[in-house]
């Protein structure tokens, strides 16, 4: 299994589904994970880490990447000893001579080429062509990636759906108190968190916002959580912030995986009216803590979030700002959690080994 997302400076959802889909897989007797990692010094430290063993190729990630990418070597075999199947949890995918399972979690490249960039569409573009080309079998998260690997040439029976699972950690009230004294965040609040790039469609959420405190409907604070992405998405949102009033934002950066938990907990909403996802885990990671959700309708998170969160059209302001208005004031911590309880890492791993057994077989 590859399993270099997890020294990406930024691992994003990937990142966390190899940590998670690991460790559940470790239970399973059957099943005997070995990660493929790239080269890298004793002081680069995986965050989050794979669990069990990782072998290192001898190149570092961008060789080994291109390496993969156009010659498919080296072989996943010459690297672990003898394999039954491959599973490339990303677009990196290594040559081999057994049967290979590739994790699709989104085409988001395809549909709005202009969010990535170039070297990245081109390196995407070739891993869709070894897809089509290679794998035994596609792994999706979500029925909406699903249909877009299908409108996208890949064979309808090639491919199975395997929803993510979600970890809530318990959160008490002197966690939450400790937590905004050390943040600054004294105010009801409404919650994001992501990597700052133009797909996430956070400067439309900060126009939201503005728009329903200028109303005089909203009088919470917006925290936004995460680290840069590339383009130009930090400063069109320094831009968008600029209307509003000194204090009533806190841009907090990356936070560690106990602070983000302690973050959903403590919010009012959480809004992520993203124009794309392959899965969508923070929504999922909020309706855990029982926190009401904004987002986008249409997507993979309203196949989760359903009648139990607030669907609005990520491209209309104004519907935005309702929907954060009506998400304060809504009540269903306990409808919210049951919902999110239906997604475990354990039910994900276990479709996984399926999968994996399928492909062999």
């Amino acid at each position: 299994m590859t399993v270099e997302q997890c020294w990406q400076p930024v691992p994003g959802g990937s990142g966390s589904y190899i940590a998670e889909l690991t460790r559940a897989l470790a239970d399973d007797p059957t099943v005997d994970v070995v990660g493929i990692a790239a080269r890298h010094g004793d002081d680069e430290v995986p965050r989050p880490a794979p669990t069990g063993r990782v072998v290192r190729a001898p190149l570092p990630r961008l060789a080994l990447y291109e390496a993969w990418s156009r010659l498919r070597r080296p072989r996943a075999e010459s690297l672990t000893g003898p394999l039954d199947v491959v599973h490339a949890t990303t677009w990196a995918i290594p040559g081999r001579k057994v049967p290979l399972v590739v994790t699709v979690h989104d085409l988001a490249f395809l549909r709005e080429p202009d969010h990535f960039t170039a070297r990245g569409n081109a390196f995407f573009r070739r891993a869709v062509e070894i897809v089509r080309a290679e794998a035994a079998q596609v792994v999706v998260p979500s029925g909406t990636t699903r249909d877009d690997c299908v409108a996208h040439g890949f064979a309808a029976e090639q491919i199975t759906v395997v929803p993510h699972g979600v970890r809530a950690a318990e959160v008490g009230a002197a966690d939450v108190t400790g937590w905004r004294r050390r943040s600054g965040v004294d105010r009801p609040y409404v919650l994001w968190c992501g990597t700052l790039e133009p797909r996430k469609n956070v400067v439309r959420l900060v126009e939201a916002f503005a728009a329903a405190r200028a109303g005089g409907q909203l009088e919470h604070d917006l925290v936004l959580v995460g680290p840069d992405g590339w383009g130009e998405t930090s400063r069109d949102v320094e831009r968008a912030l600029a209307v509003l009033p000194a204090g009533s934002v806190h841009l907090l950066g990356r936070l560690d995986d106990a602070d983000l938990q302690v973050a959903y907990a403590g919010a009012d909403a959480f809004a992520f009216p993203s124009l794309w996802e392959g899965f969508g885990m923070p929504v999922l990671e909020a309706m855990a803590h029982g926190v009401p959700v904004v987002t986008s309708a249409g997507s993979s998170m309203a196949e989760f979030a359903g009648d139990v969160g607030v669907l609005v059209d990520p491209l209309d302001v104004d519907e935005i700002a309702a929907g954060l208005v009506a998400a304060v004031g809504h009540d269903d911590a306990d409808g919210l959690r049951a919902r999110a309880a239906q997604f475990t890492w354990a039910a994900s791993a276990t479709a996984h080994a399926e999968v994996y057994r399928s492909a062999a077989g």
